[in-house]
């Protein structure tokens, strides 16, 4: 197995709130080229897409940097990158979601919590989602599970971050288009600071 933090800039267990926004910008510089396993574009481009479409969208400080940070645990999981296609569920936005709980509010982590299940309710709720997932979008939705149903599906319903965990998966799938002139990452480091937890 290659642990992924042990090509990151620091050990994720050693960011503080001081250093938290420094880390994750050199996150997307240091390994953001990564190919998006199974997309057309690296794991930085669909970052950042996300985050324009968010912004775009709503324009609101913490969904736009929920959507940039959407796929953070990718980044930081100790799974090989090619994990899905071997079968295995990472769980990246369990892994991405606590590590952004520890510096930034609920309305940052926990759509990034919920975004994978946002796919799966949205395959429950509007049959026709389905057909707009990639290939590999569908792939890691049968690792997850596939679609929500029952108990889990009225959980889902219920939560407090529903919404905005849509809207981020809408923008998720839509986040995959080549060769897209974006801002660099470093465009999204003001928000980022404040939004910052005290």
């Amino acid at each position: 197995m290659t642990v992924i933090t042990d090509t990151l800039p620091t050990h994720p267990d050693r960011v503080t709130r001081e250093t938290a926004v420094d880390f994750i910008i050199e996150l997307f510089r240091h390994i953001g080229d990564r190919d998006y396993i199974g997309e057309a574009v690296s794991q930085r481009e669909h970052g950042i897409q996300c985050a324009v479409m968010a912004d775009q969208l709503e324009n609101r400080d913490s969904l736009t940097a929920a959507a940039l940070l959407h796929d953070i645990g990718h980044f930081l999981h100790a799974y090989e990158e090619d994990c899905a296609e071997a079968g295995i569920d990472s769980r990246h936005e369990d892994c991405g979601a606590d590590f952004l709980a520890r510096f930034f509010p609920p309305e940052v982590s926990e759509p990034v919590r919920l975004h994978v299940d946002a796919k799966r309710y949205l395959c429950a709720v509007e049959p026709s989602y389905f057909d707009r997932l990639s290939p590999a979008s569908i792939r890691s939705l049968e690792l997850q599970g596939g679609p929500l149903q029952g108990a889990e599906l009225e959980r889902f319903a219920a939560n407090p971050h529903l919404a905005d965990a849509v809207i981020l998966r809408r923008c998720d799938e839509g986040a995959k288009v080549p060769d897209l002139q974006t801002p660099p990452v470093e465009f999204y480091r003001p928000i980022l600071e404040r939004l910052l937890t005290a």
